[in-house]
């Protein structure tokens, strides 16, 4: 059965149009997704995101406990409130699932993993925690809205109840704090500055309607994945699942190898792989001639071999197609695009194409 947000019926009011997204019902747009994604660009829109899951670590062992979990260091997390990107691996470093982990003091953490994930996430994490002194707990009672766009701080801080309001107005990038059942994030994934709010879901309607009143645009989730896209941020199921490691899906710079005796699960395997070298890399991808890049058309290297586009689309910022790949390593600056038997040119860029608003690459 497909499961629905505490926002669902706000959505349907306001005429969106709701497909099935990992088991749940959400809004993919609600007019225009060029419009949704070009005003969190230059403005702020907002995305209702209740559907991720929301998991609290606790107890006396919970720094141990992350810290073999995850391929990042939870040790780097020393102020309060401060955020870390990791993946999650399984003994031969296939990646489980991508979260942000929130240190919210010595014995206790928030995760926030990806719904389609949920299951599997909540079961191995349960698992693995048996070796440990620790809890986990779900808090599936939250709800979740991202409000994102240069305008961000400027709409939400004010509307905010008052003592939280202030202290969002001070925290940094992926860093967080909380009043009570509020919990406010400075993270994102659209490549702009915004924040990601945790709220009581008996207050999620009322909120939702408070930032449309200021002028924060409801958008959907096509917006949300043309602007993860631009900015070069990986889609779990798509860009890497269990069957990839991070070193060959553009993530290396979240494995933490130091220091040398800190065990992690996945550890040797990684290990192993990068004794051996890689043979893949994951790079972006500019299409020279017209055409859709798409999920799954082969990438043709002069060289004849072969490798696959894992995300791709039109950019409505650089209105141009773009993708994200995993190629062999021996790729130079260009390659050629199968599209159903006919091979288009593109050019090989780092994988990252719009930040904070700025193409990031010559175009």
């Amino acid at each position: 059965m497909t499961r629905q947000t505490i926002l669902n019926d706000a959505h349907r009011k306001l005429g969106a149009r709701m497909v099935d997204f990992g088991g749940w019902e959400m809004p993919v747009n609600y007019g225009s997704q060029i419009d949704e994604h070009h005003v969190v660009r230059s403005s702020v829109g907002m995305f209702d995101v209740s559907h991720m899951t929301v998991v609290d670590i606790h107890g006396p062992q919970a720094k141990l406990f992350l810290q073999y979990l995850l391929a990042n260091d939870v040790a780097k997390l020393t102020r309060q409130g401060k955020a870390l990107y990791s993946c999650m691996l399984n003994e031969s470093a296939g990646i489980i699932d991508d979260l942000i982990v929130y240190f919210l003091d010595d014995e206790n953490y928030r995760l926030v993993v990806n719904a389609s994930t949920r299951e599997k996430d909540l079961a191995w994490i349960e698992e693995q925690a048996k070796s440990f002194d620790v809890s986990v707990s779900e808090r599936s009672q939250l709800a979740m809205i991202a409000v994102q766009g240069p305008k961000a701080r400027q709409k939400v801080c004010p509307i905010l109840p008052e003592r939280l309001g202030l202290s969002a107005a001070e925290i940094k990038p992926f860093s967080a704090c909380w009043f009570g059942e509020w919990f406010v994030g400075r993270t994102g994934y659209t490549g702009e500055d915004g924040f990601e709010i945790m709220l009581p879901e008996d207050k999620a309607e009322g909120f939702w309607n408070q930032l449309i009143q200021v002028g924060v645009k409801p958008c959907g989730l096509g917006a949300r994945d043309t602007l993860r896209l631009e900015a070069g941020m990986n889609l779990y199921g798509q860009d890497m699942d269990e069957n990839q490691n991070p070193l060959e899906s553009g993530l290396a710079w979240t494995v933490a190898w130091q220091p040398n005796d800190r065990e992690f699960i996945g550890r040797a395997a990684l290990d192993a792989i990068k004794k051996q070298g890689l043979n893949s890399k994951f790079v972006g991808l500019l299409l020279e001639e017209k055409g859709v890049l798409r999920g799954h058309q082969p990438v043709v290297l002069d060289d004849g071999s072969v490798g696959e586009i894992t995300s791709g689309g039109y950019s409505p910022t650089m209105a141009r197609s773009i993708a994200l790949a995993r190629v062999p390593a021996s790729i130079g600056e260009t390659c050629k695009i199968d599209m159903r038997g006919k091979l288009k040119e593109a050019t090989v860029v780092k994988p990252c194409f719009v930040r904070q608003g700025e193409i990031q690459i010559d175009v």
